[in-house]
């Protein structure tokens, strides 16, 4: 290893772990002491990842308090520490961590609110694409429906929350008092989605989830209205299905529809 790759690795392994090796590569002063300089560094990283944990979940920030939130970030930085070059993915494992650790796995709610809030800050990244008018889908020939592909825009994001974190999300951002948390009897289906630069999200029934995450699977329009046949009459199911399709592209979910597997 060169002297600078050493420098470098016992300078980051301070940041990370307070390492004591870099108190050897620095020189104090009668003002600033060698602790005192790298202390500045030391504080400077976390309270810059905290920065950005709150860019990412400012309404999980809100529920919790300033307090608490930082308390969670601190901890979640020591499990996971930023990898990516970009500070922007910092937080990315933050629901996971949320389920697991010990101080937070007895209040699944606020997983669920990272995962929620994760979901529009991918859904906002993601690349943009035009989405395809519904003059588009009045051009396909009846024959190449059967076999045709959707695909949908890279926001297009799918959740099932147990909780009413949907409901707790809206009324903090709206400087509401939200309700308690309070969990249904099973997970409610959720999509997140980008149009015209704003983030929407509404829950689905259960049949439209099930067609949704089959087109983002890539499935044909013709397994889709097989599997719709579960919840709806098969004599109803293509016109059910073809309804579907006709809100997604409203709501600038569709980029494409495919003869074949795109």
């Amino acid at each position: 290893m060169s002297p600078l790759h050493g420098l470098q690795a016992d300078f980051q392994s301070f940041l990370l772990r307070g390492d004591e090796r870099m108190l050897d590569r620095v020189v104090g002063s009668a003002k600033v002491s060698t602790p005192r300089r790298l202390a500045i560094y030391y504080d400077a990283y976390r309270l810059r990842l905290l920065e950005a944990l709150d860019s990412n979940y400012p309404i999980l920030h809100a529920w919790m308090g300033d307090d608490e939130f930082e308390k969670l970030g601190l901890a979640y930085l020591e499990i996971h520490p930023s990898t990516h070059f970009s500070i922007r993915y910092f937080g990315d494992h933050l629901s996971e961590y949320l389920a697991s650790a010990e101080t937070y796995r007895d209040k699944p709610y606020l997983g669920e609110m990272a995962s929620l809030e994760w979901a529009m800050s991918e859904a906002f990244d993601a690349p943009d694409s035009p989405g395809v008018g519904l003059d588009a889908m009045a051009s396909i020939p009846p024959e190449a429906w059967p076999e045709m592909r959707l695909v949908l825009h890279a926001s297009v994001h799918r959740l099932d929350l147990r909780w009413n974190v949907p409901a707790i999300w809206k009324a903090i951002k709206e400087d509401q008092t939200p309700e308690e948390p309070r969990a249904g009897e099973s997970p409610q289906p959720w999509l997140v989605w980008r149009q015209d630069l704003k983030i929407f999200f509404r829950s689905l029934s259960v049949d439209e989830a099930w067609a949704m995450d089959a087109a983002r699977a890539c499935e044909p329009f013709a397994s889709i209205c097989e599997g719709l046949v579960e919840w709806i009459d098969a004599q109803n199911v293509a016109l059910h299905a073809a309804g579907l399709l006709k809100r997604w592209m409203i709501d600038g979910m569709i980029v494409n529809i495919a003869p074949g597997n795109p």
